[in-house]
């Protein structure tokens, strides 16, 4: 992760909203210090610069029809906010980023109809569904899950992360919930909603989960 290159990405992305360059680095800073919180072991500048670089490459890749339906900066915008509260144990972080984005957003002067579309965004990470007309909630779900199809090691580095931010509770509640967790997706017909991602991350994401059971329940 590049701190140069976010806050490249992070000033492209505000450009186009034509904002208070003054406010903009404010708040900029608010979300590096967010993320940078030392109880943050996934969660954190690197998971965000890897949903942000998704979200790119699925645009790259998105047909010119498809892109009237579609509203990039408004998922990216997401994307930078969905994590930024963050404490494993609350069950509430999702509604509470998307309160702290409403207010950052509000500062920064966007439109009051594209906050709320970016607050219904970050929600939507809470379950991971997508209805199969919101083309924009299915991007940012299909960015925020794209580890889970990423290489066995960097799967397993993921997976560490996610117990050293979860390392309060005892081995045996946390297997029993992380496999809850696990096979909820391998139940699901597709992890990922675009077809990018199912073509080429699908089928690594699920042998990923399947080895990460596996070593829990040995």
């Amino acid at each position: 992760m590049n701190l140069k290159t976010l806050h490249s990405q992070w000033n492209k992305l505000l450009q186009a909203f034509d904002v208070e360059p003054r406010v903009s680095q404010k708040i900029f800073l608010d979300l590096v210090n967010a993320y940078s919180s030392p109880h943050r072991f996934y969660h954190s500048l690197e998971h965000i610069q890897q949903v942000l670089d998704t979200i790119e490459e699925i645009h790259r890749h998105t047909q010119l029809e498809t892109l009237l339906d579609i509203n990039f900066p408004l998922i990216q915008l997401a994307a930078w906010f969905h994590d930024a509260i963050y404490d494993p144990k609350s069950n509430n972080n999702e509604e509470k980023s998307a309160d702290y984005a409403e207010s950052a957003l509000t500062e920064l002067k966007i439109p009051i109809t594209q906050i709320e579309q970016v607050k219904l965004l970050i929600l939507s990470t809470k379950t991971h569904q997508a209805s199969l007309a919101d083309k924009n909630c299915q991007i940012l779900l299909d960015a925020d899950l794209s580890i889970l199809g990423s290489s066995p090691s960097d799967y397993q580095a993921y997976a560490k992360a996610i117990r050293r931010e979860y390392s309060w509770v005892p081995d045996e509640v946390y297997q029993i919930k992380r496999q809850q967790v696990l096979q909820s997706f391998l139940q699901r017909q597709r992890l990922y909603f675009t077809n990018l991602l199912f073509l080429t991350l699908e089928q690594r994401a699920r042998n990923n989960l399947k080895l990460e059971l596996l070593a829990l329940s040995s």
